[in-house]
């Protein structure tokens, strides 16, 4: 995503004493993808990143719109980020660090990552570091770790954001050690084929797994993963020859847990597999900094305590609302807010309505077709 010509020392977008070229050009660009729903003016995008010369930001934003990667509105000028801004920004270099000193710009907080579907994931403060460098960092020294939290908090995005290799075993109660080994297949001429599965793959090309929603899956069947997980890093397939797979440098084994949903049980054999458990939960700051209404917001903190305390079994957590937002665009607001509040199981649909009812100040029902026009 560089602009084309590179800016030069004495090109405005460098203003700000002697960065490197492009350094100016990779805030906007950030700034841009990490507000990818709103169109802003070139003098809130100014203000945010607190750098001194308006005319060097909208500078940017025109090689931007330029290149095809961001949209420009004019009377007066605005800009908005185009998908091909949002899948560039995740291959492009940081900003270079500032003087010190010198106060860093709010943008910078979350450089996003790309995940393998083109979307973009916002890492968070872990550990004195960002939540994808410290998962890097444990499948160098192979310590597998479980990400717990509610369903819809981003568990299976900072895996993607984390590890673009990553092989994924969906778990259900249903799940069965073929799902993990393999199993044979029949072929048009009649006869079968043995196709390896996700957890042979990731053992023989070095690559993660991710064991998605692992205490819904039967400890029987997770007993198969023990082996590759130990000091052995060897496992053998029963159902074809007892062959037998070691791991090679790279694999490394990563599990979802949602506490609370029916079914999942988190047993001691499967939690002391993993030294490192890390919780989930939904990040509000950033719910607001992709766009989602103060209100909406607001209305989830309050049920998510609720939660919390259990007077309510289900909360809106990220992914509900940014669907909100989405719904918002397509049909309106109060659209979108009836659509919430019929997401909430039945049982919680009523604390759930009046907590909207509470911040959004009007009347609310759930989504449902009247009659006909």
């Amino acid at each position: 995503m560089d602009p084309a010509p590179s800016p030069t020392s004495t090109d405005p977008a460098n203003a700000g004493g002697g960065r490197r070229p492009g350094y100016l050009y990779r805030l906007v660009a950030a700034h841009l993808a990490a507000h990818p729903d709103q169109v802003l003016k070139v003098g809130e995008i100014t203000t945010a990143l607190s750098v001194p010369s308006t005319g060097a930001v909208f500078d940017a934003l025109k090689k931007m719109a330029a290149a095809g990667y961001a949209t420009h509105h004019t009377k007066p000028h605005r800009f908005q980020i185009t998908q091909a801004g949002i899948d560039a920004a995740g291959t492009m270099p940081p900003p270079a660090p500032r003087s010190p000193g010198s106060s860093s710009p709010r943008s910078a907080r979350r450089q996003p990552v790309a995940r393998p579907n083109g979307d973009l994931y916002f890492p968070r403060k872990l550990a004195g570091a960002t939540d994808v460098d410290v998962l890097r960092r444990l499948r160098d020294k192979r310590i597998p770790a479980l990400l717990y939290g509610p369903p819809g908090t981003g568990k299976t995005a900072l895996v993607e954001a984390a590890f673009p290799d990553l092989l994924t075993v969906a778990g259900t109660g249903d799940t069965v050690v073929e799902d993990f080994l393999g199993s044979f297949i029949p072929l048009p001429d009649g006869g079968f084929e043995f196709v390896y599965g996700p957890l042979v793959a990731a053992m023989r090309e070095g690559r993660a797994l991710l064991v998605d929603d692992a205490t819904l899956i039967p400890p029987k069947v997770l007993a198969v993963l023990y082996p590759a997980m130990d000091g052995r890093r060897v496992i053998t397939i029963p159902g074809y020859r007892n062959e037998r797979v070691e791991a090679v440098d790279g694999f490394y084994v990563i599990a979802g847990h949602n506490p609370g949903v029916h079914g999942a049980i988190l047993t001691e054999a499967l939690a002391s597999r993993f030294d490192v458990h890390i919780e989930v939960t939904t990040d509000w700051d950033l719910a607001r900094h992709l766009g989602v209404p103060t209100a909406a917001v607001q209305a989830a903190v309050d049920l998510n305590q609720d939660l919390a305390a259990g007077r309510i079994s289900w909360a809106p957590q990220l992914r509900e609302l940014l669907g909100f937002t989405r719904v918002r665009k397509t049909l309106g607001l109060p659209a979108a807010v009836a659509n919430l509040a019929g997401r909430a199981p039945e049982e919680d649909r009523e604390q759930v309505t009046a907590a909207l009812r509470q911040h959004f100040g009007t009347e609310i029902t759930a989504l449902a077709l009247g009659k006909q026009r």
